[in-house]
């Protein structure tokens, strides 16, 4: 049952070739034999039973949407109603989440079955999935390798199929890099198109929900039922809803792609590019045009988002101070030592280096030779794509400059670690949809393919993705230890 995709499991439910409670545990099996990934922070077996059972009943009397009686897996940064919340930290470590976040409550009400909640980076800061406090999670195609991050346990999960889909976020690239090393599908919505009520902020202008699955179709299905308005969070745009799935079968002839001069360059390892123009050709074949294109200040992103994105977590995260909840130090002699010590001891070590940057580039007299600076530069960066995307419906390129690498090998260097971001972080800063889809193999580890679009533009992207994962199948690769 674990190679089937969405459509084809809520199909069996429906024949009544397996009930969801036989699927749940399944997976929940599956969970257990293959935990040495560390992808999970918490099961929630007990939970997850009865709702498999609530989903059974409603199938009985006919009543079944796409997910219902479907088990997925939640990112450990959406609250869930009275389970652990950790978002990867010590600081988190006994927080008992009181309500749902929206996405959480879009999906049980879609009829979803809440598995359990993955491991992450500490509050989504990283890019290896090696910066939470409950370890590191393994690449399923090779252990020795990390399987990126900050959404690496959702990512792993997923592609050792311990889930047919799973949420995530995606700040810099969260999504994408993971969902790249990791040979499957993940989706970073336009920026407020899913709700962030609920999901624990890490650089507000930036954090963004969205799907992770084997294939577009399933990632589709979830967004579906993400997707929306409400009215809790302020960010959230209010627009007319999309069938995204009712858009997967069109056929791309007369697509225009765009290819970015400035994606290909010697930072790039060269397998990856030609993975790239392969696929690229493969689409060709399909009816769609391409044209090279340029995005000028797209190598300024990086400088631009870790001066954005740490300013805005200092912020975020000031909050934690070991008085309302979370972490506090063990017998503080007064209140100055017991804001040190629950912010020294309950913070790793990446997240106090981005809090020392952001407070730094806000700070009086660095305020605006840096951070209004980075705001100018992220203008740049947006109107580059607007411009672009007025002569092509998508651009592609290379998701990530290289594969997976070993656990260990980067941190000493964290500089190295963010440029792992450099084809993806421009996408949050100009606030536009991106996907990444796998497209072969390069030293037996997954190589991803991005599509961006424009603007509310993501039934375009998953149907691009979708009619070229009609004619590949490097989604329905599986690791052979969890085939």
């Amino acid at each position: 049952m674990y190679t089937k995709s969405i459509r084809e499991l809520g199909l069996g439910l429906k024949n009544k070739e397996f009930s969801s409670v036989e699927l749940t545990k399944h997976f929940l099996e599956r969970i257990k034999k293959f935990n040495t990934l560390n992808a999970l922070i918490t099961t929630t077996e007990e939970q997850a039973l009865k709702a498999a059972s609530q989903a059974d009943q409603k199938i009985a009397a006919g009543i079944q949407e796409d997910l219902t009686g479907i088990p997925i897996l939640h990112k450990d940064i959406f609250c869930t109603n009275g389970v652990k919340t950790t978002c990867g930290s010590l600081m988190l470590d006994n927080f008992i989440a009181p309500y749902d976040a929206t996405v959480v409550t879009k999906l049980k009400d879609a009829g979803a079955v809440c598995l359990g909640k993955t491991n992450m980076d500490e509050f989504a800061m990283g890019s290896s999935n090696e910066n939470s406090y409950y370890g590191p999670v393994k690449n399923p195609w090779d252990t020795a390798y990390v399987p990126g991050g900050s959404s690496g346990g959702s990512a792993a999960a997923i592609a050792a199929r311990l889930a047919p889909a799973a949420t995530a976020t995606d700040t810099g690239g969260s999504i994408r890099q993971p969902a790249a090393f990791c040979g499957i599908t993940g989706i970073k919505p336009t920026y407020g198109l899913v709700s962030r009520f609920g999901m624990i902020a890490f650089a507000s202008s930036l954090d963004q929900g969205g799907p992770m699955a084997a294939n577009a179709a399933d990632c589709a299905i979830m967004l579906q039922a993400m997707a929306g308005f409400d009215e809790r969070d302020s960010t959230c745009v209010n627009r007319p809803k999309v069938d995204y799935v009712a858009e997967l079968d069109k056929p791309i002839k007369g697509l225009r792609i765009g290819l970015p001069q400035e994606f290909f360059n010697d930072k790039l390892n060269p397998a990856i590019a030609d993975l790239v123009h392969n696929a690229v050709k493969e689409l060709e074949k399909l009816g769609a045009t391409v044209k090279s294109i340029s995005l000028p200040n797209g190598h300024l992103c990086i400088p631009a988002y870790y001066i954005i994105a740490p300013a805005e977590c200092s912020s975020n995260l000031a909050r934690y101070d070991g008085i309302r909840f979370g972490y506090r130090c063990k017998d503080p002699v007064d209140l100055e030592d017991m804001y040190k010590r629950t912010r020294s001891e309950g913070f790793g070590a990446e997240v106090k280096r981005r809090i020392l940057i952001g407070t730094y580039v806000l700070s009086s007299g660095y305020y605006d030779a840096y951070y209004v600076k980075a705001q100018k530069i992220r203008t740049l960066i947006a109107n580059d794509f607007i411009k672009a995307l007025n002569e092509v419906d998508v651009i592609i390129g290379p998701t990530t400059p290289e594969v997976a690498f070993k656990i260990g090998a980067k941190n000493t260097d964290p500089i190295a670690m963010y440029l792992n971001d450099i084809y993806t972080s421009s996408v949050n800063l100009a606030g536009l949809p991106g996907l990444s889809l796998p497209i072969g193999f390069v030293n037996n580890l997954p190589v991803g393919m991005q599509i961006i679009g424009n603007y509310f533009a993501e039934a375009k992207i998953l149907n691009v993705a979708h009619q070229l994962q009609q004619v590949t199948d490097w989604h329905t690769k599986v690791p052979a230890e969890f085939a």
